[in-house]
This record gives C-alpha cells, structure tokens and sequence, in this order.
C-alpha cells in the first residue's frame, strides 16, 4: 500500500520497528498500517499522518518485530518447570520426568499445562509453535486456542513412543 490508499484498520507507531529484511535493521520513526489482518504499509512516521485508521496505537519505548516461532515443545511440561532440572538428561528423564507423568499425567493437567504455555508463549512474542505430548483432543480443546480468535499458530502430534500406562 502507498500513502495514496489513504486508509487502514489500525495505524501502529512504535518506537522501534525490527524488520525480517534487511538483515540487522532497525527502524526509528516508522509506522505500520494493518488492512485486512496484513500488514499494509511500512511507512516513515511523518507520513503517516496521512493515512486515516480506525484504530491509532502510540507505543513509545516498545519494539516492534515479526512473531517468534518455537519448533521443539511440550507445552504441558509448563507445570513440570523447575522440576529435577538440575540432573542430566537421561537421569531427569528415567528417574524424574517419566515417573511424574505416569503419577500425574491425565488429559486434564495437559489441557491445563498448555494452556499456561499458550499464555506464556503469547506474552513474550511467540505467535507459532511445534507441539508433542499426550492426549492430544485435551490440546486440541484447550480454551486459549477456541476462545480468542486468531490466537497462536501452532502444529501438533502425539507421542511416537509406547507407554505401559496407556497415555498417547
């Protein structure tokens, strides 16, 4: 969009705008403008004046980049941070993590654990992320990823191993 398309959904002026490309840029005194969900326009601050928005954000000393994206997680482990974490992995896993699973693992905690994720993920910039883990209709229905539209992106599967309790 140029500055002759005169119009946008939402007009944002951060302090900083930290594009893909060029490589290493940081934009001082930039807007963007969003139509349709897209991004529209990159402009520089003084001439966005001329575009008439239906919503304005002034977000001086905020930054604004592309969304991170996580490609290796298991969202409802969230509840499990800080647990044994100082061990090796093999030791963390066999005489920690895999026995807490099988005591505590049931679709309602890996609803809730990745529902903490999701929040988690959204309030430090992740917009899409990989996930595998157990139960995964208790995933599929967690509230953060039905209630409020878009929400995050997000690619998920089940467990490739055999457990003896049952949990896939």
């Amino acid at each position: 969009m140029s500055t002759a398309t005169q119009t946008a959904d939402t007009l944002i002026h951060p302090g900083w705008i930290v594009p893909v490309v060029p490589r290493g840029t940081v934009l001082e005194n930039y807007s963007i403008a969003i139509s349709d969900s897209r991004i529209s326009a990159l402009l520089p601050r003084n001439e966005a004046g001329a575009i008439s928005a239906d919503r304005e954000l002034e977000l001086p000393g905020h930054a604004l980049m592309p969304g991170l994206v996580n490609c290796h997680g298991h969202a409802a482990m969230s509840l499990l941070r800080g647990y044994a974490d100082d061990q090796p992995l093999m030791p963390w896993l066999e005489q920690y993590i895999w026995p807490a699973e099988m005591a505590h693992m049931g679709p309602d905690f890996v609803r809730d654990g990745t529902e903490l994720a999701i929040a988690e993920m959204i309030r430090s910039g992740t917009t899409t992320f990989t996930d595998m883990y157990f139960f995964p209709d208790a995933r599929s229905l967690s509230r953060c990823w039905t209630s409020r539209p878009p929400g995050p992106r997000t690619a998920t599967s089940t467990s490739a191993r055999d457990w003896p309790c049952g949990m896939t």
